[in-house]
Order: structure tokens, then sequence, then C-alpha cells
């Protein structure tokens, strides 16, 4: 045997108990995440929940704010503010915001005309809001109102379903946690948003395994900016969001912050609970994958080289050893492709995606490992990071990592 048929026969070894391994874990684990829609998770109105701060920074989102601020004035939860936090926009998102208030006084709207050195917009958006939070406003009767115990943290694209917060609060006070995230169901309309969201699936059970989130031996840990519910004495003790002033995945790093502190975070699946469109088709998905990558592997370009290796090799690697090794080398890279065809079948039936889709998952390999080059030359040849109308500085991006 040559040393090429070895190394081959190896990696297809190896391909095939990394994808049978995850695929099996995920298989297991993923049936234990709680779905709230379940008639056993609906929460009665003698059920005594407690105050909620409801956070949404926004800017330029004139085009999706409305239905968003509204669809959360409709929530059942029986204690609760609305804060909405008009960054610096340039469109007619605060006199849409105003609007709102002068219909609806539970809305509070700050307008933030300027952002202070060393932060990025919507972390400052959210810190100013959450602080702001704790002032004990005065209720519609009169009375002072006390401060939230639980503080939502959400985007001003998302729509929530009426019942939402209610079981989501009510679920995380039975599970003692201190962070919830309840995962959104994302809007597709395009062939090419499926594509890249079924694609996230199967990353799903590599990158972000939500069912090892209450482990306390685990390293995993999850934020989601759509829903991202936290406990105010857990959000203080990770030092707010001024911790985390130029944190570009703020959401997923307020989680990481939390396992970090040593408490309890959950996550559960609600079905047309939390909806947003996260991109428009697949070039919209690149766009928005811009400002992140990098910074997920933290402005490190040898991280990047290696992340796009790793990232070929597992998820176009089962397709090119299916098709072109020989022998026993071929058996590894067919075990790692049958898995991942058992993961779009799993994950089409909750998302309605079809299992087809798994025939573009080469295409949306090699689209994910562009958007991660493309935010690292760009972010390199700007020396920073641009992110809605906003320039941020790699130096400071990377002091603050």
């Amino acid at each position: 045997m040559s040393a090429w048929q070895t190394l081959n026969l190896l990696s297809g070894a190896a391909l095939g108990a990394t994808w049978l391994y995850h695929t099996v874990s995920a298989g297991r684990g993923i049936p234990r995440l709680a779905e709230l829609t379940r008639p056993e998770h609906a929460v009665g109105p003698e059920v005594k929940l407690p105050r909620v701060s409801i956070i949404v920074p926004a800017r330029n989102e004139a085009a999706m704010i409305e239905g968003a601020v509204r669809s959360l004035l409709a929530i059942d939860y029986p204690d609760y503010e609305l804060v909405v936090v008009d960054d610096r926009s340039e469109d007619a998102t605060g006199e849409i915001l105003e609007r709102l208030r002068a219909e609806d006084r539970r809305l509070r709207v700050v307008h933030v005309r300027e952002l202070p050195a060393g932060w990025l917009g919507k972390t400052h958006a959210m810190w100013i809001a959450a602080a702001q939070s704790v002032s004990q406003p005065v209720s519609q009767s009169g009375n002072q109102q006390a401060t939230s115990e639980w503080i939502l943290f959400s985007d001003a694209d998302v729509v929530h379903a009426p019942e939402a917060l209610r079981r989501a609060v009510h679920y995380a006070e039975l599970e003692q946690a201190d962070h919830m995230v309840l995962l959104p169901t994302m809007l597709m309309e395009t062939v090419g948003e499926r594509m890249m969201v079924s694609f996230f699936q199967a990353m799903f059970i590599f990158a972000s395994r939500p069912w090892k989130v209450r482990d306390w031996k685990a390293r995993d840990s999850i934020g989601v900016g759509a829903f991202n519910l936290v406990r105010r004495s857990a959000y203080e003790k990770i030092g707010t969001y001024q911790s985390m002033r130029l944190s570009v995945v703020d959401d997923m790093r307020l989680g990481e912050k939390v396992k970090q502190a040593g408490l309890a975070s959950c996550v559960a699946f609600g079905e047309g609970m939390v909806r947003v469109r996260w991109a428009l088709g697949a070039r919209g998905v690149v766009q928005n994958l811009t400002k992140n990558l990098f910074a997920h592997l933290r402005y490190n370009p040898w991280l990047v080289i290696a992340a796009a290796l790793g990232l070929l090799w597992l998820h176009l690697g089962p397709w090119l050893g299916t098709a072109m090794a020989t022998g026993w080398a071929r058996a590894g890279y067919a075990v790692a492709l049958g898995s991942l065809l058992t993961v779009y079948v799993a994950m089409g039936r909750r998302t309605k995606i079809g299992s087809g889709y798994v025939l573009l998952h080469p295409a949306a390999s090699v689209l994910m490992v562009f958007a991660l080059l493309r935010s690292t030359v760009l972010t390199l040849a700007q020396g920073g990071v641009v992110w809605r109308g906003t320039f941020y500085p790699l130096e400071e991006l990377r002091k603050n990592r």
C-alpha cells in the first residue's frame, strides 16, 4: 500500500468516525431539548411570573421595526417593560418608534445620538437600555414598579408570538437557569437561504451542541441575538455589556461568559414562537457573516486557515472521498456521507426544509469558506470592521476580544 493510499484510508476512517460520533450524539441529545409549543409547557394566568425588561437595539431598521415592536406589545406576559433603543438611525426608525410610543405608553424609546469611544453601537445600545431599566419606572397607575428580575435581549427584525415569553420564562424558572436561549424559527424564501440554513444545521452538531450547554464539564455555550434571556443578577455578575463593549459576536459572547462564570444556561425549541428572516438570499448570508466570522476566530489569521481547511475536509471530504477513493478508504467516506444525509433528514423535519438540499451541501460549504476568507481579507484590508455605517478599528477589537 502506497503512502497516498494509507493517508486516504486514515483520512476516510477519521472522517467517518467523526461524522458518525457527532450524528449519534445529536440523535441522542436533541430529543432531550424541550419543545415549548407542547401543551405541557402552557402557563396559565394563575402562575406568578417575575418582571421582565425587554430590550431591543435598532439602527436603520425602518423596514422591520414596526412589526417587531407590535409583536412585543401584543405578548400575553403579565409584567414587563419594553425598551427600544434608536441607535443613531439615519432612516425613519426613530419616527416610527415615536409614533408607536404615542399609541402605546408601555413602550419606552431611548434615542442615542452619539456613540462613545470604545463601544460597538449595538452593545452600547443594550447596555444603556439595561442600565435605564434599573431606574424603577412609574406605571400608568402612578405606582412605582419593581426592578425586573429578567432581561430579554432581542433584535429589531424578530417577531415574537404572544405566548413565547411566558413559556420561556416559566421554563427557565423551572430549570433554575440563569440564562436561556429560545431557538428562533428561520424564515426562508429562496433556495440560497434554505441551502445555507441547512448547512448551518449540519455545522450545529459540531460547533455548538445545545444539549451539552447544561453540562458543567462541557465547553459548549450558546447565545442567540433573537432571544437571549438572562437573569439581571447573572447579567451583572458577568460585568454587563460593559465587559463586552467591542464584542462583535455579542450574543454568543454573552452565553459564553455566563458559562465561564459557573452559571446555568438552558436551550429550548419553540417552533414559530420567535421568527426571523436572517438574510435575503445566499448573498445576504455571506454579507451578514462578513462582520462575524473573523471575530469568531479571534481575529487570528492562522485560526482562519485552519478553520477553512477543516471545513473543506469535514464538509467536502465525504463527497470527494466517496466518489474518488477506492477500497476500504471509500467505506469511511461513505459512512460520513450517510451520517450527513441522516442529519439533513432529521433536521429537515423540524425546519420543513427538504432533505434533498443535502445535494447542495458541497456548494454551501464552499460558500461558507468564501465568507470566512472574505471576512478575514476585508477586515485586514480595512484595518477594522464596518458595520451599519460605523467603522471599528481592528486594533481596538483585538484588545477587547
